[in-house]
């Protein structure tokens, strides 16, 4: 490691007498009214923006039929109306001074301008990165570096970061690079994230493809674009990747041993979607769990109940559980209704009364024959069982089955079929026993009379 005070010295030297020179030229006499009319813009501004921001607060609420993009921009656009209006008045005064005297004499107010306005630019092109804390540190770099830029300052602060470095061998690994590193490859990912997005959507509209192989190329696709905006990143500000691939196959073994769980989800979310087993839409039952495919992840599945729960299923249990996939080739699905009827009711009176009655509810299919059958002799009325189709399982199962049972009742009612209750037939075995009828004050009249 080679030796880091006598740089570090030097380039704070020259990065102070750097910023010390430019101060100086600053609070020259000449452009001290400049400087004031900088304060009097920054509290004029902050005072509109108060105003203004709470009045485009109150208009934003009533847009509700917006897009969700348009919404976002315009909550992130009151929260910066003070610098928004700071930049507006400030090009203002710029350019009605241009136009009545020299240049120089609003050389300073366009400073501070273009610094506003670059701000302005760089918060909300950091809206692209999903990622909070990364965007809060591009941000603040892109920020910082932007200003030192239109102060002429970036040379002196460039050569005191890069003073602080590590070498190894033929790697020199120094801040500046690590913040290049940092800034470039943000910036790559968030393209990556941006471009993946709208092809994924594309892909979405495509009817042409499977559902499976939809999320499969997405998948595949969010893959390549962040590992190309790694690796493009890292070699843009001069890291030689060929050193870590030694190390990059340790830590491969490692974590291979110790992430075999999640290796083995990400390995049965390829084959699901290979496979074609399951697909977004598809509605599914796994032990007690029962809804519908709301989204197919690297490590999980989505699945929403009617309830609204929301349960993710890790891949593993979906490969090697027993899952019933109740619209894997078609939506039709079979439902059994068990009921009985009375020994008074003609067996087939009942069923065909069943069966005319399962046709007028809205979700039973009609092109697919509903059927009652006897299946057994209870102790006290017939038991049937009615089978009937429907097509759309997602919608739910509990309440079709109720719509069907409320007609039922109503058809039986008008028919005059009783559904029994439990009967039971009582003998005596000894008629010569008397039954004595107890109630429930006879114990203490007994007691007052023994008293």
């Amino acid at each position: 490691m080679e030796p880091l005070g006598p740089d570090i010295v030097d380039a704070a030297q020259g990065l102070w007498s750097r910023i010390a020179l430019f101060f100086e030229m600053m609070i020259l006499p000449m452009r001290l009214y400049q400087l004031a009319a900088i304060a009097a813009l920054i509290l004029l501004s902050w005072l509109v923006g108060r105003v203004a921001s709470g009045l485009w607060g109150a208009w934003l609420h009533d847009r509700v039929d917006w897009p969700k993009w348009r919404l976002r921009l315009g909550v992130l656009i009151g929260r910066r109306m003070g610098l928004i209006i700071f930049a507006l008045l400030a090009w203002t005064v710029v350019i009605v001074m241009r136009e009545i005297t020299w240049p120089s004499r609003s050389a300073l107010i366009a400073l501070a301008a273009s610094i506003a306005t670059a701000w302005l630019v760089i918060f909300f092109a950091m809206r692209l990165v999903a990622n909070r804390l990364l965007r809060r540190i591009i941000s603040w770099i892109a920020w910082i570096w932007v200003t030192l830029f239109l102060l002429d300052l970036t040379d002196p602060a460039a050569r005191f970061l890069d003073s602080f470095a590590i070498t190894m061998g033929d790697l020199r690994l120094s801040a500046l690079t690590v913040l290049k590193a940092l800034v470039v490859t943000g910036l790559l990912i968030a393209a990556a994230r941006a471009l993946s997005r709208m092809i994924t959507g594309r892909l979405a509209r495509n009817e042409d493809i499977s559902p499976t192989m939809r999320v499969l190329t997405g998948k595949l696709l969010q893959v390549v674009l962040f590992s190309l905006a790694v690796v493009v990143g890292l070699r843009a500000v001069g890291f030689d990747l060929t050193g870590l691939a030694v190390f990059s196959g340790a830590v491969g073994v490692g974590l291979g041993f110790g992430l075999q769980k999640v290796v083995s989800n990400l390995v049965s979310g390829v084959i699901i979607l290979l496979d074609k087993s399951i697909k977004p839409g598809d509605v599914i039952s796994l032990g007690d769990t029962f809804g519908w495919i709301q989204e197919l992840g690297a490590r999980y599945v989505s699945v929403v109940t009617r309830d609204g729960k929301e349960y993710l299923i890790p891949n593993e249990d979906l490969v090697t559980g027993q899952v019933v996939n109740w619209s894997h080739t078609d939506n039709f699905v079979r439902l059994d209704l068990k009921f009985r009827a009375s020994y008074d009711d003609d067996p087939h009176k009942v069923s065909a009364t069943a069966i005319a009655a399962v046709k007028t509810v809205p979700r039973v299919m009609s092109n697919r024959q509903a059927v009652c059958w006897v299946t057994g002799f209870g102790d006290s009325a017939i038991d049937y069982v009615l089978r009937f189709w429907i097509d759309d399982a997602s919608k739910g199962l509990t309440n079709v089955r109720g719509e069907v049972y409320l007609a039922l009742w109503d058809a039986f009612r008008d028919q005059g079929i009783t559904l029994p209750f439990p009967q039971r037939e009582v003998r005596l075995v000894n008629p010569s026993l008397r039954v004595q009828r107890v109630t429930p004050h006879s114990d203490e009249m007994e007691s007052d009379r023994e008293h």
